[in-house]
């Protein structure tokens, strides 16, 4: 049987804290579940629809959204599709339906890859692939890009996991996200400007429960360890946590929250960026890759105080 996000690759490995389990999706390469020992680390949802509020896609060769799907480079205008009627924009790339191809599979990873083809408003050619493999703590999924154009070419790469700590309602968890900026928006939820966090509701450096927050924001100026790891948290009152994290290059990340997503209450996405909504045309967090260069980066979830039974 055809399923809506193809087929499901199903990845497993034991850790001192238990049993790991993940289903990667063909479509998109999707992350539809994550789970320890049974216990969620990610809201699933079912095998036969398609992923809810963009669930757990890689977005490429953008994240976020374009206004009105245009823009130019060296006196040339492109027109990309609207993706987002509603508010007229080109959002979250050109993978969001692609079925990708499985290049190679072992019990607990997968490799997927997919081509972006040259098409209306992104004459570009781009070899992508997605490397999902669980680890002793959680998740790491590596991501490479390459030009096998003639021409430089622009991109930006996202991902837009949600994550949960099963049992405990998620309005309960303290979100921690390790940004000094908050980057502001227009109606149409593009950006209008960045400020600082400090002094503003935006300032989730030390914690706020999530039931509090309603947000669909982009920050900016994350803080990095000195490995040059960005790290997000939710924290349980138990203290157990699950993170996002991600090495530099993504320099900007977006957190939302829906009471939408089936089966959950409250619901909340932690999305890794490399660059900001209408990078093409601000050029902000834009990379531009010559013919034949590739980009390689990383990011992942990581869990922290689950103990085995």
């Amino acid at each position: 049987m055809t399923l809506p996000t193809g087929a499901q690759l199903v990845l497993e490995t034991s850790t001192s804290s238990g049993e790991l389990t993940a289903v990667v999706t063909t479509v998109a390469a999707g992350l539809r579940a994550l789970s320890l020992d049974g216990v969620e680390l990610v809201p699933t949802f079912g095998e036969d629809r398609t992923p809810p509020a963009a669930a757990g896609i890689v977005l490429a060769p953008w994240p976020n959204r374009i206004r009105d799907g245009r823009w130019s480079h060296d006196g040339v205008d492109h027109q990309l599709a609207i993706t987002e009627p509603a508010l007229g924009n080109a959002i979250h790339g050109l993978l969001r339906f692609t079925e990708y191809r499985v290049v190679a599979q072992d019990r607990d990873s997968v490799t997927l890859e997919a081509t972006i083809f040259p098409q209306t408003g992104y004459p570009f050619l781009i070899e992508t692939a997605v490397h999902y493999e669980l680890v002793s703590d959680g998740l790491r999924v590596t991501h490479r890009l390459e030009n096998v154009g003639a021409e430089p070419a622009p991109v930006a790469l996202g991902a837009h996991p949600y994550v949960k700590i099963g049992g405990v309602p998620t309005a309960e968890l303290e979100l921690r996200i390790e940004a000094d900026s908050h980057i502001e928006v227009d109606e149409r939820k593009l950006p209008t400007g960045e400020v600082p966090v400090d002094g503003t509701p935006w300032d989730l450096r030390g914690g706020r429960r999530v039931g509090e927050l309603s947000l669909d924001d982009a920050f900016g100026e994350l803080a990095s360890d000195g490995e040059g790891v960005i790290e997000h948290v939710l924290t349980a009152p138990d203290g157990r946590s699950v993170a996002v994290w991600a090495d530099d290059d993504f320099a900007y990340v977006q957190a939302y929250t829906t009471d939408r997503f089936p089966g959950e209450e409250l619901a909340i996405a932690i999305e890794p960026m490399t660059a900001p909504a209408e990078a093409f045309n601000s050029g902000r967090g834009l990379r531009w890759l010559g013919p034949g260069e590739q980009w390689e980066l990383s990011w992942g979830i990581r869990f922290r105080g689950f103990t085995a039974d």
